[in-house]
């Protein structure tokens, strides 16, 4: 099938690497006109760049979705360069890995601020928008972690459950209110191979690893490229996705617990020693700014 989003406008969040930056070329590719947010600037310029070899118009926009006041600019200047929105994507994402009574507090909340409320504030903006034009795509990338919580990751966990809930919330109001053309997806992705561990807080004392299975990135972002053309409300992505759903909705303490076995093998018996780290919580990390980690 030919595809094409010629007169399309894409925002998306944490677009400087992982899933954000393999989206804005996929996109590019289809012909949409791109909206590009991060707090690295650079990279961000960089990807227009990329964007611009494939014959696409993209801006731009440093953003930390913590800071509702710089979602909202972000919003207008969609406005402003672009006249409409046709899809909005939550992306942007931090962690802060450890024992929770042992990662400064300050941390933990701001994986909340950006997780959650960075998700809540592009949310309200695309939604207030798609309202007002009778149509739009609102994807939210949560995470299988969001379902079905891992030890170690308490606040990361704590956010990307309300980010399903939220979603789901939302998808209540479109089928009551009789919106069905404005969609609400949630992508929850397993883990994949991308600089989100790069990128995590760390105060295990041993190198942040992801909770096997390790998955191909690019299988989310084809996901969400799908999702722009066939929403659908909840997409589980990744090999065993499928196996702890199903285990999920019988068993939900088994899930948990094959869960939590995993992630303390992985991260705490198995990774080598590391320093502690803040990761990129507080500024841009100058690591991981591709779509990949070649941790595989």
């Amino acid at each position: 099938m030919d595809r094409k989003l010629l007169g399309t406008t894409i925002v998306i969040t944490g677009a400087s690497s992982g899933f954000g930056k393999g989206c804005a070329l996929e996109f590019a590719k289809l012909g949409a006109s791109l909206v590009l947010a991060s707090r690295n600037g650079e990279l961000l310029n960089e990807l227009v760049v990329e964007c611009a070899k494939f014959g696409a118009t993209s801006v731009a926009v440093t953003t930390d979705v913590a800071d509702p006041n710089e979602v909202a600019a972000l919003y207008q200047q969609a406005l402003d360069c672009f006249g409409r929105i046709d899809v909005w994507i939550n992306n942007a994402g931090a962690a802060a890995i450890g024992i929770f009574c042992e990662v400064p507090l300050g941390d933990h909340l701001k994986v909340i601020d950006v997780d959650l409320a960075g998700t809540m504030c592009g949310s309200y903006f695309a939604m207030q928008h798609f309202m007002q034009k009778g149509q739009g795509i609102l994807i939210n990338v949560a995470s299988m972690i969001g379902k079905i919580p891992s030890p170690y990751y308490a606040s990361y966990s704590a956010a990307k459950h309300a980010v399903v809930g939220l979603s789901a919330a939302l998808r209540q109001e479109l089928q009551e209110l009789k919106k069905d053309r404005i969609h609400v997806c949630t992508v929850l992705p397993m883990a994949m191979d991308t600089p989100f561990f790069e990128h995590a807080a760390n105060y295990t004392g041993k190198k942040a690893v992801p909770i096997p299975p390790l998955n191909d990135a690019q299988e989310v972002i084809d996901a969400i490229v799908d999702l722009v053309f066939t929403p659908k409300p909840e997409i589980a992505i990744g090999k065993a996705a499928g196996i702890f759903t199903g285990i999920d909705a019988i068993l939900p303490g088994a899930s948990e617990a094959l869960m939590a076995k995993n992630t303390h093998k992985a991260q705490i018996d198995q990774a080598p020693p590391a320093p502690i780290t803040k990761g990129n919580l507080e500024n841009p990390s100058k690591n991981g700014t591709g779509i990949h980690a070649d941790y595989q």
